[in-house]
């Protein structure tokens, strides 16, 4: 396989709080590739959010990122850069033009005092030598390319008079905007009714066909994930506690976790009004992390002086990895 446009290293993002320290990510590797979807999946509060707008450097006080490695291979021969490393504006010259997000909540990622080409002719001049006339031709096309209906009066809408499924797409190509390299997309069918979900499910893959983009979808369904994803990272409490090739997770999942969020999937052969499995317990909080494995508390299969006396580390290769003693690395 070619190299990974995004190579993502033991990534730690802390919050400083006064109660302590939040190690919202803690720890996470990854590969995002050319054409290809990785799919990084986990109950909210695992991190996923925060690992992308890690990658963008876009974490809120009081949150920094304090470790890892962010290292992106930009087109045309250019030489690769941690991301980490670079001052702010050169930051701003990768937003847009090399990874773009397409935020979880579109109505409240826009301003409701512009209209929606405004807002995208913006992000358009602000990377893109173009005139307002030419921007705004562009943004036309965009929404076009997006499947709004009529792009040109749409253009000159708010996005208070779109619907969830529009504004959505709008989004996307706001998105777009610049010829990104890598999307992440970060829950992009939430809120959304099932038919707009899979409409925009399908724009996505046909984007990535006909512009080869590297994807990052960021959702809690293992649904989308098998159907959108080439590879999957598992997180949990900041960590990624599996990853791999969807085929491989989706037939023989490795971690406890893992097998527990594919259990609670309801399938076309389940009987009706049959109750569906569930993960005992909940996520602890971030300032009361369990000794041991993070996960050992709702665990069904742990290992007692084991599980919850060390932590696992992190066995095989980057892409296929995972964290549990069931599979090594014992202490």
């Amino acid at each position: 396989m070619a190299e990974p446009i995004l190579e993502v290293r033991n990534l730690q993002t802390q919050f400083a709080a006064q109660e302590g320290v939040i190690r919202a990510v803690d720890g996470v590797d990854f590969d995002v590739f050319e054409g290809r979807t990785l799919g990084v999946v986990g109950e909210s509060g695992c991190g996923k959010s925060v690992t992308a707008r890690s990658i963008l450097r876009i974490v809120e006080r009081p949150g920094r990122v304090v470790g890892g490695s962010i290292v992106l291979r930009p087109g045309h021969g250019g030489a690769a850069v941690d991301l980490l490393t670079l001052s702010e504006k050169a930051m701003r010259d990768i937003r847009g033009p090399e990874i773009a997000l397409v935020f979880q909540e579109p109505m409240a990622s826009f301003s409701q005092y512009y209209t929606i080409g405004n807002q995208i002719t913006e992000a358009i001049r602000l990377h893109m030598r173009l005139d307002a006339k030419a921007a705004h031709a562009r943004a036309i096309e965009l929404l076009d390319m997006v499947g709004v209906p009529q792009p040109s009066r749409r253009v000159d809408e708010y996005p208070f008079q779109l619907s969830g499924g529009l504004r959505q797409r709008v989004m996307i190509a706001m998105a777009l905007a610049c010829d990104p390299r890598v999307l992440i997309a970060d829950e992009p069918t939430t809120a959304l009714d099932v038919t707009t979900q899979a409409q925009i499910l399908d724009l996505l893959r046909e984007l990535q066909e006909k512009r080869g983009l590297a994807i990052i979808l960021i959702t809690h369904d293992m649904g989308v994930i098998a159907e959108m994803a080439h590879d999957v990272t598992v997180m949990y409490l900041g960590r990624a506690v599996e990853s791999g090739p969807v085929k491989e997770i989706f037939a023989a999942p490795r971690h406890p976790y893992t097998r527990a969020l594919l259990r609670s999937i309801p399938t076309v052969l389940a009987k009706p009004r049959t109750r569906l499995p569930t993960i005992a317990g909940s996520i602890p909080h971030p300032l009361n992390r369990p000794r041991g494995c993070p996960y050992h508390p709702r665990c069904s299969e742990m290992i007692a002086g084991v599980c919850d006396a060390a932590d696992p580390p992190a066995t095989g290769a980057v892409g296929s990895q995972v964290r549990c003693f069931l599979h090594g690395g014992r202490p």
